[in-house]
């Protein structure tokens, strides 16, 4: 009976979602168009150049590493996403809208404040397209996981300040691996904490702290659990994306670690396919 409930409070969240798209597209005027578009000036040129790398003949996981920041041995990396210039417009862009009279979704179970990006229209002229330019670079992080063939996505944008949200607690993603990337605005404290696996517990598990650096962003593991400490002064806003590979999470559901049984979905859904009519990338 609950998993039937469950079912029936998705499906109303996916009909929800879709009549507030329609009319953001309908009535809704950006500040910044062009923010919409991902474009290589958008990028830091740090992060282009890690992915010339990546696409190089001869490219491993040891020359990534020279790249990237490593936290432990986590697997959780830092890189450049952003250049400053695009986080300032980004963030303005989403306070327009925020500010705005257009019907506005939780962007997920967790956080209250923050912005659904496929309701803006960014899936497919902005998120894709990261999505595509990170791959060279999670397949040699995270082969296992599937990191050759993210295809497919949930993407948001959460908001901290002292009035609002504060901080998060512990959790795992419901992704392949995330994409954290802190784009401002000035604040205090707030770091995030990092612990075990969630397939691998310890008795006793050994926390981390990793600070926020603007424009850049965290690549981990969805299952890692994790968490947001409060932030004691400002505002912080962060994109995040959850990348999926249905070639793994079609074998086993990363959030029950079952089976999955599928229903029908609108758009990318949980990003599960049905095998028997999508080609999916072999996993080397």
């Amino acid at each position: 009976m609950m998993i039937e409930a469950e079912v029936q409070r998705r499906k109303e969240l996916i009909h929800q979602s879709v009549e507030r798209r329609a009319i953001i597209s309908k009535c809704y005027k950006p500040k910044h168009p062009e923010v919409y578009t991902l474009q290589d000036s958008f990028l830091a040129p740090e992060f282009l150049e890690i992915v010339r790398f990546c696409t190089s003949p001869g490219a491993d996981l040891q020359g990534l590493l020279n790249y990237l920041e490593s936290f432990s041995d986590k697997r959780i990396y830092r890189l450049p996403v952003f250049t400053e210039e695009f986080c300032q417009a980004f963030v303005d862009e989403l306070e327009n809208f925020e500010q705005s009279d257009m019907p506005k979704g939780r962007p997920n179970t967790m956080n209250n404040y923050g912005v659904l990006l496929n309701e803006l229209g960014m899936d497919e002229p902005f998120l894709t397209p990261l999505r595509e330019r990170l791959l060279p670079i999670t397949a040699l992080l995270y082969p296992e996981l599937g990191g050759a063939c993210l295809d497919s996505h949930k993407a948001f944008v959460v908001k901290y300040s002292l009035h609002e949200d504060l901080d998060l607690s512990s959790h795992y993603d419901n992704a392949e691996v995330t994409l954290n990337v802190s784009l401002g605005k000035e604040f205090t404290e707030g770091n995030l904490y990092f612990g075990d696996f969630n397939q691998d517990p310890t008795p006793v598990p050994k926390y981390i702290e990793v600070e926020h650096v603007g424009g850049h962003g965290l690549l981990h593991r969805g299952g890692q659990i994790h968490g947001a400490l409060p932030i004691a002064s400002g505002q912080r806003w962060n994109l995040i994306v959850w990348m999926r590979s249905s070639a793994i999470r079609n074998q086993l559901c990363p959030m029950c670690h079952r089976k999955p049984e599928l229903v029908e979905a609108e758009g990318f859904g949980d990003g599960f396919t049905d095998p028997q009519t999508v080609n999916l990338c072999a996993l080397g």
